[in-house]
């Protein structure tokens, strides 16, 4: 039995946690022989470039400087697959199944979010359609939280103890001076608000900041933003904001238009947006922080829980489907915060694909601008431990396919 994993939309910390989990539970499995590795997602199997990840990973060394690596090691790609009864899908579908029955794969693992949960879904209905014993297994990975079902995803608790962190360093910053500042901060989250809510989890280490949290499942508009604006700087010197990068601010138009394979907008810009906003109508020192892709691969402040989860969800995606499953996603369910507790757990595919998960209403203040208590006690244990990052020369090591560092 030979098998194929895959890693596809934006990099985390935990992805390449998640593809330790499959490898090893692969060696760790008499029945399995190959473990390839797509290069690029999708595309590899479409391109039939493969690699033998025994090849790639040889020793236990390989396999905890993987783990602790940020970022995609086989490559990414957002690549949406036709539906399956789209004119001209049936040649690209053969293609890759020829590439699959080529390599005698019996099981396709694929790690992504939303988009890339489609990609197996169809995989799956067309395997079924043909009569394909290839089992197709997805494993879950975005920062942004955004999938349902799923308690949670791999690669969230890392980006959200660097956004807490982040945050924390901003505040610091921002008090030295005797001048009154506004500080906006800009985190990512298109249409869900779980990451920027997360700095919330500082007020269980005294922190009072951010003393404003905007995020996308509630109305926003200038207006009311200006007022509380200026009814926390009665209070504080330094106003910290933290603002979700995909929320609405009515007719102001900044946003370039342009979208990716999927459709989604690309997202940048309300936080020099509303910096703006703010000097015009305020008049006071006001700056804007956009963390972008430095809250994804942040790996030097990962969270133990998030890659020990991220690995563990990988080797349970082997297990599935070698008990014959396909068409299915591993989620977390939680039992209890405290303790956490979480199971691993299979539902089936669709439920996840092209679908979000949205930031609880019940959980943003009546006010619009601000998260209750509970979602502390939901955060704080996704953030939990700290990896022994291997260094070099002072700075972090990383393992690069075909060019390990020694």
């Amino acid at each position: 039995m030979n098998i194929v994993v895959a890693q596809s939309g934006g990099p985390t910390c935990a992805i390449n946690a998640s593809l330790v989990g499959v490898f090893k539970q692969a060696l760790q499995t008499p029945s399995i022989d190959a473990v390839f590795g797509s290069i690029n997602g999708i595309e590899g199997i479409i391109n039939d470039d493969l690699v033998d990840l025994k090849r790639v990973i040889r020793t236990n060394g390989d396999m905890e400087l993987l783990r602790q690596t940020p970022s995609t090691v086989l490559g990414s790609c957002r690549y949406k697959l036709p539906d399956i009864n789209e004119n001209g899908a049936t040649e690209l579908y053969e293609k890759i199944m020829d590439c699959l029955n080529k390599h005698r794969i019996e099981a396709f693992f694929y790690i992504g979010g939303n988009d890339s949960m489609d990609t197996v879904e169809k995989l799956s209905r067309y395997g079924n359609e043909i009569g394909s014993s290839i089992r197709f297994v997805g494993i879950p990975k975005t920062i942004d939280n955004d999938l349902p079902v799923t308690d949670h995803t791999p690669g969230f608790g890392s980006a959200a103890k660097y956004v807490c962190t982040t945050v924390q360093e901003i505040i610091r910053d921002s008090s030295v001076y005797s001048i009154d500042s506004v500080t906006i901060i800009e985190i990512m989250g298109r249409h869900a608000g779980w990451l920027a809510a997360s700095s919330c989890a500082l007020r269980a280490n005294g922190e009072i900041a951010p003393h404003l949290i905007y995020l996308p499942e509630s109305d926003f508009s200038v207006e009311r933003f200006l007022e509380d604006v200026r009814c926390e700087r009665a209070k504080h010197k330094a106003v910290i904001i933290a603002v979700s990068e995909g929320i609405d601010p009515g007719d102001i138009n900044f946003r370039s238009g342009a979208e990716d394979t999927f459709g989604h907008k690309y997202l940048s810009g309300i936080g020099k947006t509303l910096e703006g906003i703010v000097r015009e109508n305020i008049g006071c020192k006001v700056r804007s922080i956009e963390l972008n892709v430095m809250q994804r691969c942040s790996s030097h402040i990962c969270s133990k829980t998030d890659i020990d989860e991220a690995e563990r969800i990988g080797s349970e995606a082997v297990k599935a489907a070698l008990d014959g499953r396909s068409g299915v996603t591993l989620v977390f369910r939680r039992i209890s915060d405290k303790p956490y507790v979480v199971t691993i757990e299979c539902c089936d595919t669709s439920l996840l694909a092209n679908k979000e998960k949205f930031f609880p209403r019940s959980w943003i203040c009546d006010s619009g601008n601000q998260v209750t208590d509970k979602a502390i006690d939901y955060f704080l244990p996704l953030i939990q431990g700290e990896v022994n990052i291997a260094m070099k020369n002072g700075m972090p090591l990383h393992f690069m396919m075909g060019a390990q560092v020694k």
